[in-house]
Order: structure tokens, then sequence, then C-alpha cells
């Protein structure tokens, strides 16, 4: 306000017609310097200070009995997120907001598609029986891709939430989730929801639940998490099956890391649950795996926001900002301790394994560093990404991404385009093959005679091979009765083998099969719940490796191999992959000035040609009459002309031709 008086005094007759815009601009910056100073006000501002002052005070008068830590488990589509939503509400850590839905899923991803992609975790506080309780729920994906997320959040609960939804009843991964926490000895409190639709069956399922995991139906919660109906039962359940976490505040401080994500201010941060001791702002701890030393700039919780504290004690789960500069650094699963005090490790659970591999390249290589950045931002994030750098005869210059499965790799780009802004092209994706070759010549060229290899274009010439191994898995499927054949027909058409089959009830069955990952990796899911009418579920798990008998089958387009759609096939399936091939590339290739010969060869063997036809255009149509060797010569130029274009011209191959090649 002095600035705007003075400067009228100064300068009166010029400035008088630009009075209305200066007193805007006076205003605007009065206000922009109000509310800049009330977004720099820092965790030591009194107003931050109380908040966090009270948070902490809460959570010292908290004794680690009345901490229950607890996860929610699930099939695709259950209800996991929206049952989250009302025990927040519930509990007054959130207040509902009309509209609002699904308040643990921020990625776009994750609202786009009504699925949990990355777990999250928030810290409750909940009145019962006239005491307070400390509720640490850790909310986890449901697909299979995401199995690890489940399995490191299990690593820091005593106990899980089993939701099954009572009008599909139990799925593949209801199964595989409930042997996951079974197997690190967890409580587990089945709920059923969506018990007020017309449709569902909760007594079906109850006595589903009873044939395949023996549970007590008396034990079996029903809600309704869209309503809100008995969803104060379960938090009752909570407190009362959920044991407290075995801890002693008094001992040296560990904590497992069992989660991190990247803030590009504070660097990595890692996700705590304090097993023994205490940890605060200030602390030099250490981190077993890599042996180095940070000290702690700040501790918290997550309401479901970050919230500073003074002390993460035993028992609890919160977060630890110590400038990590990466994520690569808060090793899943690693062991943290205060310097002077080093402890024994805790037994991590495995890190997860990369299963699907594909290669990614920017639409222009202009775009190369842009793209870099990109993947390395959005990797920091998600570390069950490993990133290569790979180079492409004619892509140019990329990357070589591995994936935990197909949905995997279709959000990880969704989420690059969505959030970088990065449109890139990806290859066909594949599975890693373990090749046992001969002759010194490639011993020396590779330093070892067992290869894996996820690449096709790596893949060694024929004659120095000796054995291939192929990656395994064992799927479970669940689905009516009626359906068994098509189902079993599929899975054999797929390579696979059936090893137990058993019924669940009067109408669902469970059947088990030893599939090869490659056959099940892009669209083996649709063709399950096509063939089911939708009513079949799919989940495998790793079943080691397998000796086999695959080739590798080249694509020329004009004589010309194209390296990014080379594909390794089993024998047996060959020539029809080679016919599929070649069918689909002539289908959806863009046709040329010039024609354009498709082979799909293994070695020099042609399997399979189709022929792309060019645009045709009737030279001699304004040539009637006459001399007939001015047609003649017109066609001999046209003919010179396509053939000279053949040798020098580019094949433009879309960014979807190399995932629809391989579909089915």
């Amino acid at each position: 306000m002095i600035f705007r008086l003075k400067v009228f005094q100064t300068y009166p007759s010029k400035l008088s017609k630009h009075r209305d815009h200066l007193l805007f601009s006076s205003s605007f910056l009065s206000r922009s310097i109000s509310i800049s100073q009330s977004f720099a006000a820092k965790p030591g501002s009194d107003q931050n200070e109380e908040g966090s002052n009270k948070i902490s005070e809460k959570l010292k008068s908290i004794p680690i009995s009345r901490i229950r830590n607890f996860s929610i488990i699930a099939h695709v589509d259950h209800g996991k997120s929206t049952l989250a939503d009302r025990l927040l509400e519930i509990t007054d850590t959130l207040r509902p907001e009309a509209g609002k839905q699904q308040v643990l899923d921020r990625l776009q991803v994750e609202k786009e598609r009504g699925i949990t992609v990355k777990a999250q975790t928030v810290s409750i506080f909940y009145n019962y029986k006239g005491e307070e309780y400390l509720l640490n729920l850790i909310d986890t994906p449901g697909h299979v891709d995401f199995a690890n997320e489940v399995s490191r959040s299990l690593a820091a609960c005593q106990g899980v939430i089993l939701l099954i939804d009572a009008n599909q009843g139990i799925q593949a991964q209801t199964v595989a989730n409930f042997y996951l926490a079974l197997f690190q000895e967890l409580v587990i409190i089945p709920v059923l929801n969506k018990v007020d639709l017309k449709t569902a069956q909760p007594e079906a399922v109850i006595k589903q639940l009873g044939s395949l995991f023996d549970v007590d139906p008396e034990t079996v919660l029903k809600i309704s998490a869209k309503l809100g109906t008995g969803c104060d039962e379960v938090l009752k359940a909570i407190i009362e099956r959920i044991p407290a976490p075995q801890s002693n505040p008094e001992s040296p401080l560990k904590a497992l890391i069992f989660d991190s994500w990247y803030n590009k201010y504070q660097g990595a941060v890692s996700l705590l649950s304090i097993k023994d001791g205490s940890l605060k702002k200030g602390d030099t701890v250490v981190t077993a795996h890599s042996g180095k030393q940070y000290i702690v700039k700040s501790v918290g919780i997550l309401r479901p926001h970050e919230e500073e504290v003074e002390t993460l004690s035993g028992g609890h789960v919160g977060y630890m900002m110590c400038n990590m500069r990466s994520t690569a650094e808060a090793k899943i699963g690693d062991t943290v301790y205060l310097k002077n005090a080093p402890v024994e490790p805790l037994p991590g659970f495995r890190p997860p394994r990369p299963i699907v591999f594909a290669g990614v390249y920017p639409m222009d290589q202009s775009e190369h560093i842009a793209m870099k950045k990109a993947l390395e931002k959005l990797a920091l994030n998600d570390p069950a990404v490993t990133v290569i750098p790979d180079t492409s005869a004619a892509l140019g210059a990329g990357w070589r991404l591995g994936f935990l499965g197909l949905l995997h790799l279709e959000v990880f780009s969704q989420r690059l385009e969505q959030e970088y802004d990065a449109t890139s092209i990806m290859t066909a994706p594949g599975v890693t093959y373990k090749v046992r070759i001969k002759g010194d010549k490639i011993v020396r060229l590779h330093g070892k005679e067992l290869l894996e290899i996820s690449n096709p274009a790596h893949w060694p010439e024929q004659q120095h091979i000796v054995e291939v191994q192929e990656p395994m898995v064992l799927g479970t499927l669940l689905l009516p009765e009626q359906y068994y054949n098509q189902v079993a027909k599929l899975c054999i058409e797929r390579r696979g083998v059936e090893q137990e089959s058993s019924m669940i009830d009067k109408t669902q069955m469970m059947c088990k099969f030893i599939l090869p990952l490659n056959e099940i990796i892009v669209d083996f899911h649709d063709a399950i719940k096509s063939v089911s009418s939708g009513f079949a579920s799919f989940d495998y798990e790793d079943h080691g490796y397998e000796v086999t008998d695959v080739t590798k089958v080249d694509i020329l387009l004009n004589q010309k191999k194209i390296e990014e759609l080379s594909m390794i096939v089993h024998v047996s399936k060959v020539k029809d992959e080679a016919k599929r091939l070649v069918d689909k590339l002539v289908e959806i290739v863009p046709r040329q000035q010039f024609h354009i010969a498709v082979q799909a060869v293994v070695g020099a063997k042609v399997l399979s040609r189709g022929d792309i036809k060019p645009y045709r255009k009737d030279v001699t149509a304004k040539l009637y009459g006459g001399d007939l060797t001015r047609k003649y010569k017109k066609l001999r130029q046209q003919a010179e002309g396509k053939k000279k274009l053949k040798m020098v011209g580019n094949i433009q191959l879309h960014r979807e031709t190399f995932i629809e090649v391989l579909k089915r």
C-alpha cells in the first residue's frame, strides 16, 4: 500500500490512467504475500507445531497393548478401498465428502481403472469402550501382478481382514491372499461385503469358506462397505481378535523398511514398522543392507497425509525422512538401527522379481533425454520395475524394462503418459529364458555357460544351444462346474498340465494347472473370462524353470529383419504362430507406395509369407488413342520408380503394432 502511494505522488500525470490496474496489482500482491507466507509455514510454526504436539502426546499415551496393525486383502473389485473409506469416516480420520470415493487410491490410473496399484498406509485413532486405540491400516492391491505389494504390507501386520464379495464368492486371488496371510501366521478376519445386493449369496459363500479354509461360520462378518452397514463390527473385531505387536520400546532400535516412495524435495521417504526401540529427529541411523549412515530429518505418521511427530516407538508404523537420494537406498526388507547400537537384521521378505520384459523407445530420438528423466522419476516411485539401457536398429536408443506382469506393464505405460506426458513405443512383452550353450567362442564371449535372455534380439544361434529352460507357473482357477471342459481345453492348448481339481461346493470347483509363463502373459486372462462367460478367476505363483524346446521366429519386411517383432516360440506351435504373425502384420501394417513382403523365418527357412499391396495409380488413364508405346513407357517408369522407392523407403509401424501382434 505504501509503495502504491509513493508511485502516485511521484508520477501522478503519467500513471493516473493505470490507476485501476495498479490497485488490482497491489491487492493481488498483498494477497499473494499472505498466501505464500501461509504456505511457507514450517513444521516449527505455532499452528503446525501445536497439531504435531497433540498427535505426539496421543501416541505417547497409547500403550503397545492398544496398538493394532492390520491389512485389508481381497480379490480385485471386492471393495477394499471402499471399506477403507468407511473406516476412515467412522473414526473421524477424514470427513465424508460428497462424490469422493477411494481416498487411498491417489493415482489417476487407480481412479480410472478402479483398481489399487500402490499400497497405502493410514494411522487411525479410535475410542473403544472408553480407551484410545491406534489402528494402523494398510490398504493393498488385489491384482496378482501386485502381489509383492501385498506381501510387504503383511510384513508389518499382526492380522488381516479377508474381504470377500458376497455376490461373486471366493475368487482365485482370495485363495492366494488367504495362504499368504496364513503362512505368515497372521490372524484372519473373514468379512463378506456387498450383502445389500439382491444377487448376494452370503450363506453359500460362508459354506465355501468352511470347505476351502475350514473357517468357523460364527466368525464371518457381513457388511456393506458402500452403505457403511456393519463396519462398526469390523472395527470391534480388529480390536478384539488381532493381537498387539510384540515389541520392547526399551530395547535398541530395530525397524523394518516395508515400503518407500520418492519426494522431489525430501528424497526417498521410508515407511517403517518399528519392532523395538524408538526413533526421533536427529538420530543417526544405519541400514543393515548397505551399511550407510543417515541423520534423521523428520519422523511421522500418515493420516493419510504426512504428519510429523516427535518420536516413533515400538509397535508404531510411520515414515522416516533422512535425505536418502533414491529409493534404491531404501531397500525394501532392510533393517534400520541406531549407529552405536547394532542389532541382528530382521528376516526380510523376497524382493520382487520381474517376469515380463518389454522394450520402450521414444517416438522420436530427439525426445530421448526427456524420456530418460521421466523413466527415472517413475521408477523411483515403483522400485519393482527394472530399467536397463538398450538399443534397437529400427527404433534407436531406448530401454529394456522388467515388470511383474502385463497389467503392471500397462499401468506403468499409462502412468508414463499421464503423469509425465511421455509418448513411447513399447515392444511386445516376453519372459526370461535360461539357455545352456556350447562352444568356447560363445562361453568366452558371455563369460558364463548358462545365459538368462529376456530379449529375443540376444538369442544365440541355434547350433550353439544345448538346452533351454522356460519359466513355469502354478495357476489356480476357480469356476462354475459347467465351464470346466472349456477352461481345461484352453489350458491344454496353452501347454498346461493339470495337477488337481476339486469341488468347493455343489456348483463351484477349483483347478490347478502348471503352465508356461510365456503362454499366459498377454491374453490368457481375457480368454479365461471369455470361455467362462466371465465367471472364472485366475491367479498364479512361481513354479521354477523346466526344460523346453523353443526356437526363435524372425519377421522380415522386404528381407529386412525387424528384431522388435522377433518371438521365442515352442516348436509345436512354430508353424501356427508364424502364419498368425504374418496374417496379423499384413492386416495392421499400413500400406505404402511400394510392395511389402512379410515373411516369418526360422534361420534361413521361410515358414510363412504374406504380401501388402501398394497403393495404385493408373498413370495411363489420360493416355488414350495414339501410339501405345507411350503407355508402355509410362508403366515402365512407374515400375522403376516403385522399385527404387522400395530400396530406400521406410516402412512406418504404428506404436500399437508391437502389442497387437501378440494378441490372438
